[in-house]
């Protein structure tokens, strides 16, 4: 490896390549890959009548401000009485990407797209998932149709599925629509073109808003996850940003969760063992009430989305600062979601953090393989046809796309602590606020500030408790191994 103060970019790269090797990811694409593309030239085209032309609608994209790989598409309706017709159009990724086929085979290996800052390993080549298969501006592309329609008050009176053609007429990016929606900046250019644009978005801000707090009544869970994000100048790494939670964001995330339960319920009343994506109740609830209870708050002791959900909006609203933290806590003692494949008139066995009964994955097939398995079941649906998988073929690719997503977390989550390490390796010697996140048999765990970014406390130490305020001073990192080691200065509130 070079020298860390050399070419960042080129170093992550390289460590991140080492990571998904070992976490038995593949990184390159392999010949028979290329081969296909060769013949891969031009967008999906299809002439079937029961695919409608919607591409007056005005459609708009919302996504990162660097994102190439356009999965959906939203637009909106206003009805009489007040009541929202939504549309939401998926890529068609399966009538490019065949079942069996060279790309089929590397996208089912991985299943899922893994992004790191020096480089994004694409779940399928960049021809197709920024080009070919992604609902880029001012393009014709397929797409998969879910129309839902809402009352006044959020309410989901019904929605139909469909093929359609879609035309997007505004790539807009997360950060510069919220600031708009909040009254802190200029409607992006993108949408100043679109004469129906600021409607539009104000009509899905305000569903969205309505449908956040439904699910909230529901025992939806308030999360803030700790996602640091490297910036780059040049080559060398700049600075590190946590992504925070914004309008924007909550507009896409709302609507899919919508579009995901409506997959999922249309699936089961045709019929169709479903690959759904599930959180059970906690195992571990009444270690859950113990953190609730350090809080100064009382849970009950059986399992209670709402009053969890309680507990959680009220101390993101006490201490912002340090909600993440608690955040990761009780996202560990829940478990992490897994896929399973529902059998029809099964009871379901929902998503607990969502506060949702039927949920599947399906609206972002160019990054994750269960959405594209779940397209082509809804397609056959569509046409009358068989399954394309069997009932075996289903519970053996739930069981290793869970795996496979898994071990994507852990190479992203080893890069973010290669990354910081790399930012920090001319601060050794200084000093940093920051709070306790983690105390076990592995060792005591911090969370700095300014940048943000994680490590262990090495040395002598008094005990100390998740969610105390520490002085910290930086004594190494190791970027190839991601370690950042602080020793302990003061752990007084004052820190």
């Amino acid at each position: 490896m070079t020298h860390p103060l050399k070419n960042h970019r080129y170093d992550l790269a390289t460590i991140a390549t080492w990571a998904m090797f070992s976490r038995g990811l593949e990184p390159d694409f392999s010949n028979a890959v290329h081969e296909q593309l060769e013949h891969l030239k031009s967008p999906a085209q299809d002439t079937h009548s029961d695919i409608r032309d919607l591409t007056t609608l005005p459609w708009c994209s919302i996504d990162n401000d660097d994102s190439r790989d356009l999965d959906q598409l939203t637009a909106s309706d206003i009805l009489p009485q007040g009541g929202v017709r939504i549309y939401v159009a998926v890529a068609d990724v399966d009538a490019l990407v065949k079942k069996g086929s060279a790309v089929d085979q590397h996208a089912r290996l991985n299943t899922t797209s893994v992004y790191t800052s020096a480089r994004i390993f694409p779940m399928l080549p960049e021809q197709l998932s920024t080009n070919l298969t992604s609902l880029n501006p001012n393009e014709v592309r397929l797409a998969l149709i879910n129309e839902m329609e809402f009352r006044n008050d959020g309410t989901l009176l019904h929605s139909t599925i469909y093929r359609g053609r879609v035309l997007n007429k505004a790539q807009l990016a997360y950060d510069a629509v919220s600031a708009w929606i909040e009254g802190e900046g200029d409607l992006p250019e993108a949408a100043k073109r679109i004469h129906a644009m600021p409607v539009q978005i104000r009509t899905q801000d305000a569903l969205a808003q309505k449908l956040r707090k439904l699910r909230h009544a529901q025992g939806a869970l308030e999360f803030q996850t700790f996602q640091p994000r490297a910036l780059f100048e040049n080559d060398r790494i700049s600075d590190i940003q946590q992504q925070v939670q914004n309008r924007a964001r909550q507009i896409i995330e709302e609507l899919m969760i919508a579009t995901n339960g409506c997959m999922a319920r249309f699936l089961a009343q045709h019929g169709i063992p479903a690959f759904r994506r599930v959180v059970r109740s906690p195992e571990r609830w009444l270690r859950i009430v113990e953190v609730a209870h350090e809080y100064g708050e009382t849970l009950p002791n059986e399992p209670d989305g709402k009053a969890l959900e309680h507990f959680l909006a009220k101390q993101h609203k006490a201490d912002p600062l340090r909600f993440p933290d608690l955040s990761l806590v009780i996202i560990k003692l829940m478990g992490s979601g897994e896929y399973i494949v529902e059998r029809p008139r099964n009871e379901p066995i929902g998503h607990f953090g969502l506060g949702v009964q039927d949920y599947t994955h399906s609206t972002a097939p160019n990054r994750r393989f269960p959405d594209l398995i779940t397209q082509r079941l809804i397609k056959a649906a569509l046409a009358g046809t068989n399954s394309p998988y069997s009932n075996a073929e289903l519970d053996e690719l739930a069981a290793h796309c869970t795996a496979q997503e898994d071990a994507a977390k852990k190479v992203e989550r080893q890069m973010r602590k290669s990354e910081a390490a790399l930012l920090l390796h001319s601060r050794i010697g200084q000093r940093f606020n920051g709070v306790v996140t983690g105390s076990g048999t592995h060792g005591v765990w911090v969370r700095i500030f300014e940048p943000p970014a994680e490590g262990r406390l090495s040395g002598d130490m008094p005990e100390l408790k998740v969610g105390q305020a520490v002085r910290v001073r930086l004594v190494s990192t190791s970027v190839e191994r991601g370690f950042i080691d602080f020793v302990l200065t003061h752990s007084a509130e004052n820190a």
